[in-house]
């Protein structure tokens, strides 16, 4: 519990991830549940650290996943299917700096984003420069645009 209210918060987060590559795939599903500390857990730890059974999972949190799925047909560890890698640091914060490009609504708030990613030591990649200056190009239009709009005729 935390605050004056006695707030409960959960000691652990969990999740449950049951996946295929598409929905006509034939190769097997793929299965994994995790239980992470609600708590920071930094860059080091890798994902598979965190897994447990879906059974132990059912166990400790009362829940029933997916009561439908044959669980006697070949499931695979998602672990095993994908890498099961937690995001680095310089990941991470590239991941975000691209998710703040895409909800940029001026060219200053874009700028911003790109100052922080320098600021914090980390040069951007490919992929992000191409999605900043798509975004850039859009902005600077929109901008122009409502300039235009503005100016009496």
């Amino acid at each position: 519990v935390i605050g004056e209210d006695n707030v409960a918060v959960p000691s652990h987060l969990y999740k449950v991830i049951l996946a295929r590559r598409s929905p006509r795939s034939a190769e097997p599903l793929a299965l994994g549940a995790f239980v992470v500390p609600n708590k920071a857990i930094g860059f080091q730890p890798q994902l598979s650290e965190f897994q447990v059974s879906l059974q132990e999972l059912e166990k400790l949190s009362g829940l029933v996943f997916f009561p439908h799925l044959d669980r006697t047909s070949d499931i695979k560890n998602i672990c095993s299917v994908d890498t099961c890698k937690l995001l680095d640091f310089r990941e991470f914060t590239l991941y975000l700096s691209t998710r703040k490009i895409e909800g940029a609504r001026s060219v200053l708030r874009l700028e911003k984003v790109m100052e922080n990613l320098r600021n914090a030591g980390i040069e951007p990649d490919e992929d992000f420069m191409t999605r900043y200056e798509k975004k850039l190009e859009e902005l600077k239009a929109q901008e122009q645009s409502e300039v235009l709009e503005r100016k009496p005729s």
